[in-house]
């Protein structure tokens, strides 16, 4: 929901993997290679531009990929957004895990490591990198059933990974929640995305910290 240059190639968004260190090979040694830095150019250009005002043009040049190739690997521009949503939600669930079903911190404590690990990135990256779902989300009236259908899933994975933090906090008795579970959870994405929105237009992580305070202490237990 939650982070402007071709470091994404190298990072995946932050990816929480070991990362490659300089620039994209202008000739990646297999098709394999070629379609992971087509996806991960492609994640670069959604967080920060979104998905109908991107060009195929500037992302292939970027990292030294021809056109052609480009169509052996994707049909068109849409199964290509689609393809780039799906790697970024692969990579952003394990982001989640990390931190919301880390059993080391209580599961408050997880939420605010997870929104401070958020706003640094934001932070470092100039406030030009959003949430890639949230953005595809903003543009949702001019994208396919297909791409919506693919957000809303997204949108549902996501909510089930707050579930099971806040699950555990009530059995630990330290969240007292007055609406379901799958509301709560659901109203943390819809009021998390609005806070990165705010955040980069106001180039300040005071929405973040805003929302996040709100949150906490409307589902801690009294």
């Amino acid at each position: 929901m939650l982070g402007s240059e071709v470091t994404l190639i190298n990072q995946a968004v932050e990816e929480p993997i070991k990362p490659r260190r300089g620039r994209p090979k202008k000739h990646p040694n297999s098709m394999q290679d070629t379609r992971e830095v087509l996806l991960r150019a492609g994640m670069l250009v959604l967080t920060e531009t979104g998905f109908t005002r991107s060009g195929l043009e500037s992302i292939l040049t970027s990292v030294g990929v021809p056109k052609g190739s480009f169509y052996h690997y994707f049909s068109s521009k849409e199964a290509f957004g689609l393809a780039v949503l799906a790697r970024y939600r692969q990579y952003f669930e394990a982001k989640l895990s990390s931190f919301l079903l880390d059993d080391a911190f209580p599961p408050i404590e997880r939420l605010q490591r997870f929104a401070k690990d958020a706003q640094e990135g934001i932070v470092r990256h100039d406030f030009k990198r959003g949430c890639l779902v949230g953005n595809l989300e903003q543009e949702s009236a001019l994208l396919s059933e297909e791409f919506r259908e693919e957000l809303q899933a997204t949108y549902v994975s996501w909510q089930q990974h707050i579930a099971k933090c806040l699950l555990e906090g009530q059995k630990l008795g330290h969240l007292q929640l007055s609406e379901s579970i799958e509301d709560t959870s659901q109203a943390f994405w819809i009021g998390w995305e609005g806070a990165v929105h705010r955040t980069r237009l106001i180039k300040s992580t005071q929405p973040l910290k805003v929302f996040l305070r709100f949150f906490i202490e409307a589902i801690k237990a009294k």
